[in-house]
């Protein structure tokens, strides 16, 4: 059977930042088959044919294949005969179930790569909360994810609370936009001391969160963040935005005016 790419570990996983990258991608992978491309998911898993698998895959792409023949296998496998189930339950409670067993394997395995490079008590905690920073599988197919992402966006704050802390000091009359910190709670707003985590924002767009270390914008119309490389937007771009629409807030107000 051909691999397809999820049974080799990566070539130079050798580091926590390395490991959790295939994480990521793979993570990705299982997500677009249960969310974006779910149709096509569906179809693919025929009762009628033996047990199949769900892989996430290091490219961000999946797969719906048989499990591995050699024994044991090179990876741990993921949960066995997910199309069997398939038209014996709710679509929704179905797949829930796959998001469940695929947040399983992809913690599988990344740890056993960490066994098998030798991370340290140290390298695994450092994994572990790079991943824990995401939202898992389940939270996004859910919807958890986005509604927990809705709740950290204060719904009072002026433009300026919006932005976070802006690249430089010229900007700011002009842009909304973030480069080191994605939206504060309501607390911060009210000028408490506690602040947020940087790392537990997550973009609108991708459900995922890279930390501080990239560019964040805000819709002005659903008070959303996204990472600027999600939606396109470059900072640049934003010194000269008035007002910013996400994809989603943008489509939906051209629809309203070609019905109006």
């Amino acid at each position: 059977m051909d691999s397809g790419g999820f049974m080799a570990p990566p070539p130079v996983a050798r580091t926590p930042e390395d490991v959790f990258k295939d994480f990521r991608a793979r993570r990705s992978g299982l997500i677009k088959a249960l969310t974006t491309d779910v149709k096509k998911f569906y179809m693919s898993c025929d009762p009628e044919k033996e047990n199949l698998c769900l892989y996430g895959l290091p490219n961000e792409t999946w797969e719906v294949n048989l499990p591995a023949e050699e024994v044991p296998p090179e990876l741990p496998e993921p949960a066995l005969g997910i199309n069997f189930a398939r038209d014996g339950m709710n679509e929704k409670d179905w797949l829930s179930l796959v998001a469940l067993h695929s947040d399983s394997w992809l913690m599988s395995v990344a740890f056993y790569f960490g066994a098998r490079f030798g991370f340290d008590k140290e390298s695994r905690r450092q994994l572990f909360s790079m991943m824990n920073n995401l939202p898992t599988v389940y939270e996004v197919v859910t919807g958890i994810a986005k509604k927990e992402s809705k709740e950290k966006t204060p719904k009072n704050s002026s433009k300026s609370n919006k932005s976070g802390s802006k690249p430089s000091r010229q900007s700011e009359p002009k842009s909304k936009a973030s480069k080191m910190q994605p939206p504060k709670d309501e607390e911060e707003s009210e000028g408490e001391d506690q602040q947020e985590d940087p790392d537990t924002a997550v973009c609108g767009a991708c459900y995922q969160n890279h930390g501080q270390d990239l560019f964040w914008i805000c819709c002005d119309i659903c008070e959303k963040w996204f990472h600027g490389i999600c939606v396109k937007i470059t900072p640049a771009k934003a010194e000269h935005i008035k007002q910013y629409k996400c994809p989603s807030c943008s489509t939906s107000s051209k629809r309203a005016k070609s019905s109006a």
